[in-house]
């Protein structure tokens, strides 16, 4: 009985060290999942229709984010970011009602009233929060293209964190929104950009509401 018993123990010992590696490396763990359906922004700009969705899922400590896009300006650099309100309320999708100037264009700087600010870029390295660099997605030549990045989510935490006053994410209350047309396009004057950054790289062509599923 003796020997059964260490058996046992080593045995119960075993699987609860393997239940602990397989816990870490996120099997086992429940995905929660944010989605977002993006509608087109500014198309007497674009000429287009720009659609597609967007998803972010939570496993773990891993954040996958994907965007898969159509109808976007082709052979073009796409910014893409997670905007929200600062104050941690709920953000929505500009209107076209927010074109305060008059000139029938929705620029960045005109979102922000619905949309609050640019939060988390959607580029090769989200957690490092440097909305002006790094590789964003550049659409084909049939305008389409598709996104996925891999985050530590607890590494995008504490940057975001820190960035932002101790904000905290809350998915659910953030937008997503395409930006970019080609250099070449005509832009009045009066299209507003983020300070020195031309304004066909930040303008809204498509937003999307995420909602938890």
């Amino acid at each position: 009985m003796p020997f059964k018993r260490v058996g046992l123990f080593t045995v119960l010992a075993v699987s609860a060290a393997a239940m602990t590696a397989c816990s870490s490396l996120g099997f086992g763990s429940k995905t929660t999942t944010y989605e977002a359906q993006l509608y087109p922004l500014n198309m007497d700009v674009t000429g287009a229709e720009a659609t597609g969705t967007a998803k972010m899922e939570v496993t773990g400590d891993t954040l996958v984010i994907t965007v898969d896009m159509a109808g976007v300006p082709p052979n073009t650099v796409h910014w893409q970011h997670l905007h929200g309100l600062k104050t941690g309320g709920d953000a929505s999708c500009a209107r076209q009602s927010d074109d305060a100037n008059g000139d029938n264009i929705v620029d960045l700087m005109e979102t922000e009233r619905a949309s609050g600010t640019t939060l988390v870029p959607f580029n090769d390295a989200p957690a490092k929060l440097d909305i002006p660099h790094g590789t964003y997605p550049t659409a084909t030549p049939a305008g389409t293209y598709h996104y996925r990045q891999e985050v530590s989510l607890k590494e995008l935490e504490k940057a975001f964190g820190k960035a932002y006053d101790g904000q905290k994410l809350v998915l659910d209350k953030r937008v997503i929104y395409v930006h970019g047309v080609p250099a070449n396009t005509n832009l009045p004057g009066s299209v507003a950009s983020l300070g020195p950054v031309p304004a066909h790289v930040t303008l809204p062509i498509a937003c999307g509401k995420f909602t938890k599923r």
